[in-house]
């Protein structure tokens, strides 16, 4: 039908529109926050595109259901401020034939969205954490960045270095402070690297330095000079595993159905029937009179969004709690379907809404 091809071509249009500005937006967001943590060291610079590629699917199935929702709005209020929807209406055509061709063109986005939420998210979300893990446990100076003080994982070192070569393997003008009980050491060298012994044994090798060695309580200084100097460096075994409910498998949340869990759970469950929720929500919300303006309907439509979001992140968090269940759940997604059929009736009903009325009457009163 006429009417169903010219809303698919303005939706996929729109669609595309949509997500790529709000895919730009996110990317450098995201680019300026890992950007911003490799700089200080807590993230290392050859992981921050994988790292951003991970965050980008994390964020995925929001920004499609985001999509999803102003692509049906913004068509639709479109075609009201064009006069096209005053023509449909005239040929016959009532509000409530939009919901088949929206739901059509939606459901590839809910499937989708289901998939990379319940499959691909987690997936990103164990990677992403795994990438961080294996940078903070590596060896001590593999950490150091040049021109920075680094303290080592256990606390007992602080490392400087003033350049690093292009390979990451030598190091130049180093200090290094060691605490062991009372004894403090002092290390400075004009350069280093690391040797692997035979056996395996991994050794920070420093070259011409001196060593300054003090214990708590006395004045003086051991100093010892040196043309080699090796410290060893003890093995890490990395810990990879991650105990957060948004890096496990949805298998695994099923499986272990803890209070934390289940509301992991609740939420990628909820992120595509969210959408078809609002895909719906989206068809009256955007009705509106072109000679008063559209300003209204969008206002609400916004809000509409951050409350609905909003109360499904209460919910998540208090399922976690305990403090509520599955019903609750359920309760947040069946009061956004109740206000859809209101709004269907109220705008396809010959039977205005006495309350609805005095309100609009007042609205009007004041505008003029």
């Amino acid at each position: 039908m006429l009417f169903v091809k010219a809303l698919r071509r303005d939706l996929t249009n729109l669609a595309g529109v949509v997500f790529a500005a709000l895919f730009t937006i996110m990317v450098t967001v995201t680019l300026i926050r890992i950007l911003g943590r490799a700089a200080v060291g807590t993230v290392d610079t050859q992981s921050v595109l994988p790292l951003i590629a991970f965050a980008a699917v994390n964020f995925l199935p929001i920004l499609l259901v985001l999509t999803l929702y102003v692509a049906i709005l913004m068509s639709l209020t479109r075609a009201y401020r064009d006069s096209e929807m005053v023509i449909w209406f005239a040929s016959g055509r009532s509000i409530l034939d939009w919901i088949a061709p929206v739901l059509r063109f939606a459901l590839p986005f809910v499937v989708l969205i289901g998939l990379i939420s319940l499959g691909v998210a987690p997936w990103a979300a164990r990677q992403s954490s795994e990438y961080q893990k294996r940078f903070e446990q590596r060896e001590d100076v593999s950490q150091v960045s040049a021109g920075q003080f680094r303290e080592s994982g256990s606390g007992g070192r602080v490392f400087f270095v003033e350049s690093v070569s292009e390979d990451q393997a030598e190091v130049r003008n180093v200090f290094v402070t060691q605490r062991v009980g009372n004894e403090v050491s002092v290390v400075v060298s004009s350069g280093g690297g690391i040797e692997i012994l035979p056996n395996g044994d991994r050794f920070l090798v420093l070259n011409e330095g001196r060593r300054y060695d003090s214990a708590k309580g006395e004045a003086g200084f051991r100093i010892m000079s040196f043309e080699r100097y090796g410290v060893r460096l003890d093995p890490q075994t990395p810990d990879l595993t991650d105990e957060s409910t948004r890096a496990q498998s949805t298998w695994a949340l099923i499986a272990a159905p803890t209070l934390r869990h289940q509301g992991e759970l609740m939420w990628r469950l909820s992120v595509p029937i969210s959408a078809v929720v609002l895909a719906l929500m989206a068809i009256p919300l955007s009705a509106f009179n072109p000679r008063v303006g559209r300003s209204i309907n969008l206002v609400l439509a916004l809000l509409v969004y951050v409350v609905y979001n909003n109360f499904l992140s209460i919910i998540q968090a208090w399922m976690g709690q305990g403090k509520a269940d599955w019903a609750s759940a359920a309760l947040v997604h069946l009061i956004p379907l109740g206000l859809v059929a209101l709004l269907f009736y109220w705008r396809v009903s010959l039977i205005r809404l006495p309350w609805l009325q005095r309100v609009l009457g007042v609205l009007r009163r004041q505008r003029q």
